[in-house]
């Protein structure tokens, strides 16, 4: 069971009192209170009034709001006027030589807007999504840009218009896609990474975040299982991104004349994947000029594993043809049913037949830092590299994917173009720091200190438990749902992820015999519950089909906020609101 010191918001027992949780109004008061220019009082006096009263206050909030402060060059909380933002504009704030009491109080009434999302984030009796249709989203705001300036009083209506029409993805009941959760640390990291607003090419202009990202790179190398963390990497903006570097490092390191001399100079590469991989595998290959046709599908067993010997027997299908393959990407995880590939017996084919082994591990590489679960991953560290997307099971903020290479010094020598103007060669500290020529961008965003300082707070140990419980919920659901009257299971036996795929069936097709007519059917259930679900705005989860089965649900779990009690819901507003189907 996990340590209840990382799971404020993930109550195991319904019955806790719920100002002994951490994630009440009450707890958030005394957090609030630390904040300067009044926000906390007004944040408290917020979640203690009524309904009708937080109404009134929204409603005040809307029409314009002042605060009390002073022109002091630093926050303070003493009172001198009251600022007015209708009467401002954005070149009233800083660097305007005498803007820093309106930037001050503009800032801070951003930070209402933010903190009042974050707590109805946590609340599970407000809504995951204000849904309305495009056309109806456009006409009732107006989102046109003028060439006029507006006013700060507007641009604040604005704010609080995007949060109110934001999805709470950290919302305990949002199960749509594989990155959920909101995370205080990692957004306390993500404001300090806006607000220091750098570069990571080069340690000149990013020496901290530079420093961070090699240390971290090399503790995700050592979970990986390779020796002393040896090796290379970098963060990029997604797992399609990475995937797409792991296959053009691979594709240089058999042919390193490619780069200067194109396709053309090589012959026809082809790369292998199974059927369930992510389409970023086919897309890396039409980017990179491989072509789509050139990546060829594996089969999978039934519950969506690669067949290591049909990889084999295409392999030796693809030589016989005059192809040379070069790339095969194992799934750590699958998008849909979250199946891990058998890693051991893919490296050995890999290794007999001189293949680059990539793991994408995108979804379930979060896995590494479990030791009950990190067994499913067993051989990842005889791949060659491995993409691992913390923005996924470990909850840390968009976007943080990271690219781990076990050959040190590969990426620099496929990408770098040795711009002068950037990489000076006569800089008087070690030029390795500087990480730019490695990558395919030249600006690249922070993305390692929403990770690195989570780690920080959390330990390996926190992240474990948290990974712990995300799978332990999963489990619950499939045990609850498995022999459930109107539930029918994609798959048998266990989910070795938090994905769990499932039919449900109303009572009008819990009969239905004639086999066609049913499936018919049964493709439109999923899509029309989905639609009441976002309409409602109670609860999100997602849907698909694959292959020869019709719409399922696919539930996935990776938001620390979410608890048995909201597992319990979703099957309950899954029946309510497909009883009449």
């Amino acid at each position: 069971m996990a340590s209840p010191r990382f799971w404020s918001f993930a109550a195991e027992n319904e019955g806790n009192n719920s100002n002994q949780n951490p994630g009440t109004p009450r707890a958030w008061c005394q957090a609030a209170q630390k904040f300067t220019g009044g926000i906390g009082s007004k944040l408290c006096a917020l979640l203690s009034s009524g309904e009708s009263e937080k109404a009134a206050n929204l409603a005040a909030k809307q029409e314009g709001s002042t605060l009390e402060t002073c022109g002091c060059k630093e926050l303070c909380t003493c009172s001198k006027n009251n600022i007015d933002f209708s009467v401002l504009y954005s070149t009233d704030l800083l660097p305007a030589s005498d803007g820093d009491t309106a930037t001050m109080a503009f800032l801070q009434e951003v930070m209402d807007i933010l903190l009042s999302y974050i707590v109805n984030t946590f609340d599970r009796s407000t809504k995951v999504i204000d849904f309305h249709y495009p056309n109806e989203l456009l006409q009732a705001n107006n989102w046109e840009l003028t060439d006029e300036p507006e006013t700060l009083d507007d641009i604040l209506l604005n704010c609080r218009s995007t949060m109110k029409y934001a999805i709470k993805t950290g919302h305990p009941r949002y199960f749509n896609q594989l990155s959920t959760g909101l995370d205080m640390v990692g957004l306390a990291a993500d404001w300090l990474t806006s607000t220091a607003n750098t570069n990571m090419f080069t340690y000149e202009i990013a020496p901290v975040f530079v420093l961070m990202e090699y240390v971290t790179l090399k503790k995700m190398r050592e979970m990986i299982g390779w020796p002393d963390g040896s090796g290379d990497g970098i963060f990029s903006p997604g797992g399609a991104i990475s995937n797409m570097y792991a296959m053009l490092v691979a594709r240089y390191k058999m042919f390193p004349e490619v780069k200067e001399k194109g396709m053309s100079a090589v012959p026809r590469l082809v790369a292998f994947t199974s059927e369930h991989s992510h389409f970023s595998i086919k897309k890396g290959a039409a980017a990179l000029g491989i072509g789509t046709d050139s990546v060829i599908l594996v089969k999978v067993d039934e519950r969506g594993k690669m067949i290591p010997s049909d990889l084999e027997r295409r392999i030796i299908e693809a030589k016989q043809k005059g192809y040379v393959p070069f790339f095969v990407s194992a799934t750590a995880g699958t998008t849909v049913y979250g199946a891990f590939d058998p890693l051991i017996a893919i490296a050995d084919v890999c290794k007999k037949h001189k293949v680059w082994m990539h793991v994408d591990g995108a979804w379930g590489g979060g896995l590494l830092m479990s030791r009950k679960h990190r067994w499913k991953l067993n051989g990842v560290e005889r791949a060659n590299s491995v993409t691992w997307n913390p923005h996924k099971m470990m909850s840390v903020p968009l976007q943080c994917s990271a690219l781990l290479v076990r050959e040190e010094g590969l990426m620099q020598n496929c990408n770098q173009m040795h711009a002068c103007y950037l990489f000076q060669q006569d800089k008087h500290y070690d030029l390795s720091y500087d990480t730019g020529d490695k990558a395919l961008q030249c600006g690249r965003h922070v993305d390692i200190f929403k990770l690195w300082l989570m780690w920080k707070a959390k330990g390996t140990i926190g992240f474990e438990a948290q990974i712990d419980k995300c799978l332990e919920l999963s489990e619950y659901l499939y045990n609850k749902i498995k022999n459930r009257e109107g539930y029918e299971m994609v798959f048998n036996e266990k989910p070795q992820h938090t994905n769990v795929c499932f039919w449900y069936l109303p009572p009008s097709l819990r009969y239905v015999e004639d086999k066609e007519e049913r499936l018919r059917r049964l493709s439109k259930v999923a899509p029309v519950i989905k639609t009441r679900m976002m309409e409602y705005g109670t609860t999100m989860v997602s849907y698909q089909p694959q292959g020869d089965k019709v719409n399922f649900f696919r539930m996935v779990i990776s938001n620390p906020a979410a608890a048995f009690e909201d597992i319990d819901f979703l099957i309950e507003e899954i029946e309510r609101l497909g009883q009449d189907l």
